[in-house]
């Protein structure tokens, strides 16, 4: 016979053992049944409103599935996407390691928790060929995520290697990425002509 625990493992299963009390609760499963097990050590409360099964299996992306499951939790916004660095990682085109996990909501959305501090928020209003699903996970498109990372840390050689990568992974085909690679170099001429301007 399936307990309430059972049903909760099949809703975890597709995010690599994080559930948030919203899922839960469509799923009949009350937030009394999720209180009590979270005391006895089955569940652990990873944020408000997100729940981790122990000992559950994780993989290199859970804790951005649990990033993007804290923004989405309580009424959060559903165009949630991972970006900046952390995309990079998440396409495994780059050398990136971020100490946070970045993410990207709409603009004018409201996250009515407390945000983890592992977790970096940007606000942009991404269009929709900006933002594409990743191994079942919400991310910015390469091309978008290069000019995040140009917009907010010009890290010009992170982002050369992350063309190439791409390029060689087939996340994008020649004429983007020789698109993406002019792209760069209007960003450093403009930083350098910045330089050189008399202050």
């Amino acid at each position: 016979m399936r307990t309430r625990f059972d049903e909760m493992l099949a809703l975890a299963d597709e995010n690599d053992g994080i559930l948030t009390t919203k899922q839960a609760r469509e799923a009949g499963i009350g937030g009394s049944v999720l209180a009590r097990l979270a005391q006895r050590g089955r569940l652990e409360r990873a944020a408000r409103g997100v729940y981790r099964i122990p000992y559950f299996p994780s993989n290199r992306l859970s804790q951005y599935r649990e990033a993007v499951l804290w923004a989405r939790a309580g009424g959060g916004p559903r165009d949630v996407a991972v970006s900046h660095a952390t995309a990079l990682v998440v396409y495994g085109i780059s050398d990136a390691s971020p100490s946070v996990v970045h993410l990207t909501v709409p603009r004018k959305s409201r996250l009515r928790r407390v945000r983890p501090q592992w977790v970096r928020v940007h606000r942009a209003d991404l269009a929709r060929g900006e933002r594409t699903v990743h191994e079942g996970l919400p991310v910015t498109t390469v091309a978008r995520t290069v000019e995040d990372m140009l917009a907010s840390s010009g890290r010009v050689s992170l982002v050369k290697q992350a063309i190439s990568g791409a390029r060689r992974e087939g996340y994008i085909n020649r004429a983007e990425a020789q698109r993406l690679r002019r792209r760069v170099v209007r960003y450093v001429r403009t930083i350098e002509a910045g330089k050189a301007a008399p202050g």
